[in-house]
């Protein structure tokens, strides 16, 4: 979009995706993300106005925003709090984005947590105890993740996501195949020693996936992935330059749950993490404030929320009841 004087002054996307779908939608539900604009509410306004009517055009009844065309984990909601270095893949935005969103009529549909800590603080004595009895059984175990292994891991990723998060991540289950692609593009940032699979019976029942923050590496590159920045990212990965990793995914299967399986695989996983003293910094990728259970698992882990953002929703009929996203029980 440009002003009379040919100036750009915003963008943004519309889509629809008819996999989107969250518990409780009364309604056809489209997105917008890529949301980039001049501090001026007139201009916002034609930009929602715009996509409005693309997606009223074909059949949905409300927009949610900033949001991406895919999954949950890059591009999702708008940064509300905790405005300092972003996570790779992680919006940043200025603040003035928030009014423009909500004096438009955008309300909040649900915000999105991260938390952070210093991987060398000691978990507390709970966490133990609960290992302690699980380790009792031998049925359980916990390994880290192979690269030359990848197509089991994705399959017993896929496993567990379909069972824990498909229901309420948009309605939509992983394929083996997904998975498989998504490990693999994982695959050069990937440190073995700090992914995590929990089995029963050698059945999978809980991942704790997490990565070098990539933004670490990146924002040395200038913007280019040459060659030169492909030599610079192989460097400071061997050089151990990295000191922040990010939590991506933590989960338990519904049958495993509140069962202490989630303290047994963090005091696997953190065993070997905090003995290798590679990363200083741990920060959780966003867990939505529908989620109380996991909520408390940061929280008992003692981190504290780093950054919030938010994602938004406005239903078309003004009428119509609203109502924000329903707790997950």
């Amino acid at each position: 979009m440009k002003d009379a004087k040919g100036n750009l002054t915003g963008r943004i996307a519309a889509f629809v995706n008819k996999k989107y779908k969250n518990k409780g939608d009364t309604c056809s539900v489209g997105g917008i993300g890529f949301f980039d604009c001049i501090d001026d509410q007139a201009a916002a306004n034609l930009l929602f106005d715009t996509a409005k009517a693309w997606l009223q055009e074909r059949g949905m009844g409300a927009m949610d925003g900033p949001i991406n065309f895919g999954e949950r984990n890059n591009w999702w909601g708008l940064l509300t709090e905790g405005f300092h270095e972003p996570l790779y893949g992680m919006n940043f935005n200025p603040q003035y984005y928030i009014r423009l969103f909500e004096h438009y009529g955008f309300r909040l549909f649900f915000n999105q947590i991260c938390y952070g800590m210093l991987v060398s603080e000691r978990l507390q004595d709970k966490f133990y105890q609960r290992h302690a009895i699980i380790s009792e059984d031998p049925a359980f175990k916990a390994v880290h993740i192979r690269k030359n292994q990848l197509e089991k891991f994705a399959e017993d990723f896929s496993i567990v996501y379909n069972k824990a998060w498909a229901k309420h991540a948009g309605g939509k289950d992983m394929p083996k195949a997904q998975a498989l692609a998504l490990f693999k593009q994982m695959k050069p940032l990937l440190d073995e020693k700090i992914a995590w699979f929990a089995y029963y019976n050698d059945e999978p029942i809980a991942i704790w996936l997490n990565l070098p923050d990539l933004n670490q590496y990146v924002k040395h590159m200038n913007g280019k992935m040459d060659l030169i920045g492909k030599l610079k990212f192989l460097w400071m990965k061997m050089t151990g330059s990295c000191k922040k990793m990010v939590g991506i995914i933590f989960g338990v299967i519904p049958e495993f749950q509140s069962k202490g399986v989630d303290a047994y695989l963090i005091v696997e996983g953190a065993r070997l993490i905090q003995q290798s003293r590679i990363f200083v910094d741990y920060e959780m990728q966003w867990i939505g404030d529908f989620n109380p259970r996991m909520m408390n698992v940061a929280q008992s882990l003692g981190a504290t929320p780093s950054r919030q953002l938010t994602t938004y929703r406005y239903i078309f009929d003004r009428n119509a009841p609203y109502e924000r996203h329903p707790i997950i029980e």
